[in-house]
């Protein structure tokens, strides 16, 4: 069973329909106990940063996260949910994450030419890292393959965390990997069959 953690914050019901399509069970849920008997979690978001961390503060979630995450279940953490796991973030000021990987949140508009949009918006390629093998969470993808992504953010100094790098205009953290802990910045619900490939994959690791 996989639990994705309901805190006020994300695209909760189209993650459980994408989990349920490819055949896992899934549940919703704020519940400290039914998330502990879950095998698996999953930490969705959109929105700010400090809000949602001050929601999954409030809720005492974050310590949930910490200890199931600590214990060795796996986690994913998808959009926003992946920019919680690390160490702080500087959207509109200072504030603090999980510090479950290595890394910052940075604005990402002061990283690109002038002419680039941002939020970056639309699908882009994945690129997996040379030095090292894939990532189990890829074990379905093949390089190249297309994801979706919404975001106005991304992560830095995740050394070699980073199991995927996608390009817009400069390379841009995709997706991170930290033992048992995984993040990807863009929604593997809304990536068609390579999303789904993704989350069949974390079924597995």
């Amino acid at each position: 069973m996989i639990a994705i953690i309901d805190y006020g914050v994300g695209n909760l019901f189209s993650l459980r329909s994408s989990f349920e399509y490819i055949g896992a069970d899934a549940v919703v849920t704020g519940d400290a106990h039914e998330i502990a008997r879950c095998d698996r979690i999953v930490l969705p978001g959109v929105g700010a940063f400090q809000d949602a961390a001050d929601k999954l503060r409030r809720s005492g979630l974050d310590d949930v996260v910490r200890s199931e995450a600590g214990r060795g279940k796996p986690l994913l953490g998808i959009c926003l949910g992946m920019q919680l796991l690390f160490d702080r973030s500087l959207e509109y000021g200072e504030h603090e994450g999980l510090g479950l990987t290595p890394g910052r949140v940075v604005p990402l508009a002061p990283l690109l030419p002038p002419e680039l949009k941002v939020p970056h918006i639309g699908w882009n390629a994945l690129n997996f890292p040379k030095d090292r093998p894939k990532s189990r969470l890829f074990q379905f993808v093949n390089e190249g393959g297309h994801v979706y992504f919404v975001h106005s953010y991304c992560a830095t100094e995740c050394g070699d965390a980073v199991i995927a790098t996608a390009e817009y205009a400069v390379p841009v953290t995709a997706a991170v990997e930290r033992e048992n802990v995984f993040g990807t910045q863009f929604h593997p619900e809304k990536s068609g069959e390579t999303g789904l490939n993704i989350l069949r994959a974390f079924c597995s690791v």
